[in-house]
C-alpha cells in the first residue's frame, strides 16, 4: 500500500502512541481512530504534565512576584518565548503570546491594519482562506473604504499564481495567505508569493495554524518565507487551547501601537496618560494563559525532540490515506491535497450523515465547512467530511477509517 521503509517502526509508533493518553480511549465500543487533528491536535503525557505542574507548583501570576510560586512560574513563562523563537527560526523580543492564530490576525489588523489601510487601498486574500484570516480583512476594508480582492485557486487547489499577478498593485497594502490549507491540504509557495507582494510595496501575513505541526523546521523559518507577520495556534501543535503566537518583523512590531490596553503593557501611568512597553510586551495586556504558554514550550519540546523522519511516517500515511479515501465507493476527494488532510463527500449522504455514522465505528473526522464557507462554494458543495493526520497516527487508522467508509456506503447506497 506504501513505502514501509518510510513509515516509522512499530515498536517506535507505539512508543509515540502511548504518550498520548487519549488514543487508549474506547469509543462506542471501538478503539478510537482519531483523524480530527486539523480541528485540534491530541496532547502526549509531557504536554498534560507542564499545565498540571503549573497548579501544582508554579501557580503565581508572572511578572508580578517576588514569592517562590510567581518566581517558579515567570521562569517557565519566560523560557517559552526564545523556545518559540528558534522553532521559527526569529527572534525572541518578535514573538507575541495571544489567545490562538485567530486572535494574531485580529491584533494585525486593528493595530497595523488601521495605521496602513485607507480609502482606495487594497487587501488580498486567496480562497482558501479559513473565516478567521478573512472577516478580519472585510471588516477592516469596510472600515476604511479599502477594497478586498480574493485571489482564484486552480482546480488542483493550488494558488494561481497568474491571478495573483493580475491582483498586485501598487494600491495593495497586505496579502494574507494559510501555509497549508486546513481543507484541500494545499501547500503554499511563501515565499514565491512574499517576492511578489513585496515587489510592489505590500506586507505579507501568513496563517501557519494547519503547517506547524506538518512542515519540517527549514519549510516554516520565516526568515526563508520572508514573509512579515506569521500566527499559528498553540492546540493545533500538540498544546493546550487558547493560546497562539504572533511573529512580526522587529520593526513593524515598533511602530503598531497596542490593540488592547491593561495591567503588564505599562512602561508608566499616571491619570493623565500612559506609556507603553515596547514590543512584545506592548501587545500582551493583562494575565496571560500562563499554562496555555508553559503547555505549549512543553509541546514544542517535545514535537522537534521527535526523531526526523516523522515527517517521512506522515508523508507516507497521507498518501495510504489519499488512496484508501479515493478508493472507497462513491467518495469524491477535494482538489488534490498535499499534506495532512484529505477532505470528500459521498455521493448521496451529508457529511454530518457520514460523520455520525464514522463516530458510532470509533472514527473521528469533521464534517461541515471546516470554517472555509466560501471556499465549499467555490467547490460547489454545502459541506465536507475531513480526514487529518498527526504523527502518531497509523496504518490501521487508515484501514479503519476505509472500513468505515465501506460501511457507510451500505446505509447510503
Amino acid at each position: 500500500m506504501i513505502p514501509e521503509p518510510l513509515l516509522a517502526q512499530e515498536h517506535e509508533l507505539a512508543r509515540w502512541r502511548r504518550d498520548v493518553p487519549a488514543l487508549a480511549l474506547r469509543v462506542h465500543d471501538h478503539p478510537l481512530t482519531y483523524l480530527d487533528n486539523a480541528a485540534t491536535t491530541l496532547k502526549p503525557q509531557a504536554v498534560i504534565d507542564a499545565v498540571t505542574q503549573v497548579a501544582l507548583a508554579q501557580a503565581g501570576n508572572v511578572h508580578r512576584g517576588v514569592h517562590a510560586l510567581a518566581e517558579a512560574a515567570t521562569e517557565a513563562f519566560d523560557a517559552v518565548r526564545p523556545q518559540v523563537a528558534r522553532f521559527l527560526g526569529a527572534s525572541a523580543d518578535e514573538v507575541i503570546f495571544t489567545s490562538g492564530a485567530t486572535a494574531s490576525i485580529n491584533l494585525v489588523a486593528h493595530s497595523l491594519g488601521r495605521q496602513v489601510v485607507g480609502p482606495g487601498d487594497a487587501i488580498v486574500v486567496t480562497e482558501l482562506e479559513h473565516h478567521a484570516n478573512l472577516v478580519p480583512w472585510q471588516l477592516l476594508c469596510a472600515e476604511r473604504g479599502a477594497e478586498l480582492r480574493v485571489v482564484a485557486i486552480l482546480e488542483d487547489g493550488r494558488i494561481s499564481l497568474e491571478d495573483l499577478a493580475r491582483k498586485l498593485d501598487r494600491r495593495v497594502k497586505l496579502v494574507a495567505l494559510c501555509h497549508l490549507s486546513n481543507v484541500l491540504g494545499t501547500v503554499a509557495p511563501v515565499a514565491e508569493i512574499a517576492a511578489m507582494a513585496h515587489a510592489v510595496g505590500a506586507l505579507v501575513l501568513v496563517d501557519g495554524a494547519q503547517a506547524v505541526a506538518h512542515l519540517a523546521p527549514a519549510e516554516l523559518a520565516v526568515s526563508r518565507l520572508g514573509c512579515d507577520f506569521y500566527v499559528f495556534s498553540a492546540h493545533k501543535v500538540f498544546g493546550p487551547t487558547g493560546t497562539g503566537v504572533l511573529w512580526g518583523r522587529r520593526e513593524l512590531l515598533a511602530q503598531m501601537p497596542p490593540w488592547q490596553t491593561g495591567g503588564e503593557m505599562i512602561a508608566s501611568v499616571d491619570y493623565q496618560r500612559a506609556q507603553f512597553r515596547p514590543p512584545p510586551e506592548r501587545f500582551e495586556a493583562g494575565t496571560p494563559n500562563i499554562s496555555g504558554v508553559i503547555g505549549l514550550g512543553a509541546a514544542l519540546h517535545y514535537l522537534t525532540n521527535l526523531p526526523a523522519h516523522r515527517a517521512a511516517h506522515e508523508a507516507a500515511l497521507h498518501r495510504a490515506l489519499c488512496a484508501a479515501v479515493a478508493g472507497a465507493p462513491g467518495v469524491t476527494i477535494l482538489g488534490r491535497p498535499q499534506a495532512a488532510v484529505v477532505s470528500f463527500v459521498v455521493a448521496r449522504a451529508h457529511p454530518h450523515d457520514v460523520a455520525t455514522l464514522l463516530d458510532q465505528r470509533g472514527v473521528a473526522v469533521r464534517a461541515g465547512h471546516h470554517c472555509a464557507q466560501p471556499l465549499h462554494g467555490r467547490l460547489g458543495v454545502s459541506a465536507s467530511c475531513r480526514a487529518s493526520l498527526a504523527y502518531y497516527n497509523s496504518l490501521e487508522d487508515v484501514r479503519a477509517l476505509a472500513a468505515a467508509l465501506s460501511a457507510v456506503r451500505e446505509v447510503f447506497p
